[in-house]
């Protein structure tokens, strides 16, 4: 009986990028090559079969590296495979890199394995390839694994582990921080909120909600919030208190009163206990577990909703913001509490620098769901 056989040899190993990301998509070979012979090789006379081959060659490849790239230091210190440097960088970054429709899905939640198997329609909703959609399910999940008891900065931990770049490696700590607090971000109100909108959010409460230092009072880890910044916000409950709230109402609405247009002026004026009791008990409740996980569903519904119903533009909601959070420096209660009235500022402009690019493609109601942040970096 014959038998036909495909046989490759050779010494370096030559990886063609454009097959690894077929591969990585979860397409078929068959389906790659004919991608290939209707792409970028169609001005080429190529036969089919051989094109084929090729490809299933490189699939074969990529299975074998596979298991390394799960633990991209051993890709580095192999030598089984002659793989230039260069080209190991390109596999370990193209292999975490991830599609943010996939990772919206499941962020936030358990990374468990009931909720691997609903990929499914992860796949269907999203449109990428159910194989896919557990690489990269199967990413988060490790890359979590190292980092959940960690008191190191988030960052370099997952860089140096994983040999990722800078960016994609603070992606995956916002990722990290939002999957560890098992914040909520699956409800049919929070669904216009992309991807991106939440790394934002993640990145401004790791730099300031969680301790700075690797030697923190209580022991937190890199992914937990600062407990004595948390003990700090147990103190906010006076400001409802009518001598506290009278001087913080005054101050805000004296200065807003020639920034706003009368309708404005006059939502704020009947809502600013509402709003000022929102704030600070989304605050308060941070430091319950089950209250923190709301905390987005909480500041659409208490601070988003009521804004858009009072049809306010981003300028009065900027202009107000900033006049709020200046009430640190300001307001008597405030300057007794042991929270930087220097950071907060500077917080603050910070996080309205980097917001101002966001205005111009981001629809109203995300704007307010994102500037509301500021509210609770001040407290």
């Amino acid at each position: 009986m014959e038998v036909d056989i495909d046989i490759f040899v050779g010494n370096n190993t030559l990886l063609d990028p454009e097959i690894y990301e077929m591969w990585l998509s979860g397409q078929q070979a068959s389906d790659g090559a004919n991608l290939l012979i209707n792409g970028s090789l169609k001005d080429f006379d190529i036969d089919y079969g051989m094109l084929l081959s090729d490809v299933l060659d490189h699939y074969r490849t990529f299975q074998m590296l596979e298991r390394l790239l799960h633990y991209p230091k051993r890709l580095t210190e192999q030598w089984i495979f002659q793989i230039a440097p260069s080209i190991q960088r390109m596999l370990i970054e193209r292999y975490y890199e991830f599609d943010d429709s996939v990772i919206r899905e499941f962020l936030g939640k358990k990374l468990s394995a009931r909720n691997r198997k609903d990929l499914d329609d992860v796949s269907d909703k999203t449109g990428v390839q159910v194989k896919s959609c557990r690489r990269q399910f199967d990413n988060v999940k490790r890359v979590y694994k190292v980092v959940e008891d960690s008191n190191c900065d988030l960052v370099d931990s997952i860089r140096s582990t994983f040999l990722l770049s800078e960016n994609l490696a603070r992606k995956y700590a916002a990722i990290m921080y939002l999957t560890s607090n098992r914040f909520e971000t699956g409800k049919r109100k929070l669904q216009y909120i992309t991807f991106d909108d939440f790394l934002f959010c993640a990145n401004l409460m790791m730099c300031n909600w969680c301790c700075p230092k690797t030697d923190c009072s209580f022991e937190e880890t890199s992914m937990e919030m600062d407990r004595e910044f948390l003990q700090d916000l147990r103190d906010l409950k006076p400001v409802l208190e009518k001598e506290t709230y009278d001087e913080l109402k005054g101050y805000v609405l004296g200065i807003m009163k020639s920034k706003l247009p009368e309708r404005i002026y006059s939502d704020l004026d009947s809502n600013f206990k509402s709003f000022t009791r929102a704030v600070v008990n989304i605050a308060y409740g941070l430091n319950h577990s089950k209250e923190a996980r709301d905390l987005f569903v909480d500041i659409v519904e208490k601070f988003v909703e009521p804004l858009r119903q009072g049809r306010w533009s981003d300028k009065e909601l900027r202009s107000f913001l900033e006049i709020y959070t200046s009430a640190a420096s300001h307001v008597q209660f405030f300057k007794k509490l042991s929270i930087s009235v220097d950071i907060v500022g500077i917080v603050v402009t910070n996080i309205i620098s980097m917001f101002s690019a966001r205005v111009l493609c981001v629809h109203l109601s995300k704007i307010m769901g994102i500037s509301s942040l500021v509210l609770f970096v001040l407290l």
